[in-house]
């Protein structure tokens, strides 16, 4: 029996996010793929949905208020319940020392708004979860 017929659990994002029309744009994309997805609007909110929804991946925004994304992602490397969770940054900073910031503290991988279309978001958050 092939192992991808018996269970396929609906694998859930957490959309961490500022900007409420992208952040739509993404939920409704990624829901109409089979997607759970949660959604929370600032880098303050963005551990404790982590622990609570148990997402298989973040996406993550860089440049929002109160706490960046760098570090959010430097908190989720450093938390036991949240240090292995995949996470794709989503970032206008296309600066070299950005994205070399971002591997640093452990990206999974690190995609500049300007240059990607939200399909490519969707290919690279299947191909990290290996679907």
């Amino acid at each position: 029996m092939d192992e991808n017929t018996n269970q396929n659990p609906t694998k859930k994002v957490l959309l961490v996010e500022d900007d409420d029309s992208l952040a739509s744009v993404y939920t409704t994309r990624f829901q109409a793929e089979g997607f759970s997805v949660q959604r929370v609007a600032n880098g303050e909110d963005a551990l404790s949905a982590a622990i609570s929804f148990r997402p298989d991946i973040v996406l993550l925004d860089v440049m929002m208020p109160k706490v960046s994304g760098f570090d959010v992602l430097d908190i989720f490397r450093n938390t036991p319940e949240t240090a292995n969770v995949k996470v794709v940054m989503l970032t206008a900073l296309s600066q070299e020392a950005d994205k070399a910031r971002a591997d640093e503290l452990g990206v999974d991988d690190y995609m500049v708004k300007s240059q990607v279309v939200i399909a490519d978001v969707v290919e690279r958050v299947k191909h990290h979860l290996g679907l």
